[in-house]
């Protein structure tokens, strides 16, 4: 199936509307890519990474960073011989399967507020 196709088949259809289903189940929470782009911009501590997210509470971070775990975009590595123990949140080699499509979303972000701000 073509991206730039107009037309599909049913069976196409199901198929593109079951993997994109999938693909929103784990990217589609309000903060779940803010999250990735911050581990993949080089934020790993948690407290590091609620700043740079400015509104998200602990709680929807920490349960952000579990499920991005879960489904294996970031890593949590835990320093137990440092005191206070310090603990890491790196992007896996699979998260960079992430980078076209959040840059996809970034340039198709820009473009619809052009076109809504500037109606063009």
């Amino acid at each position: 199936m073509s991206v730039n196709k107009l037309e599909l088949t049913p069976k196409e259809c199901t198929n593109s509307l079951s993997a994109t289903e999938d693909a929103l189940y784990v990217l589609g929470g309000r903060w779940t890519i803010r999250v990735m782009i911050a581990v993949l911009g080089g934020h790993t501590r948690f407290n590091d990474l609620q700043r740079s997210l400015n509104s998200i509470s602990a709680k929807v971070l920490s349960n952000e960073l579990k499920k991005l775990e879960a489904n294996h975009l970031i890593e949590r590595k835990v320093f137990a011989e440092h005191i206070p123990v310090l603990v890491e949140y790196v992007p896996t080699d699979y998260s960079q399967s992430l980078k076209d499509i959040i840059t996809a979303l970034a340039e198709w972000g820009k473009t619809h507020k052009k076109k809504i701000t500037y109606n063009e």
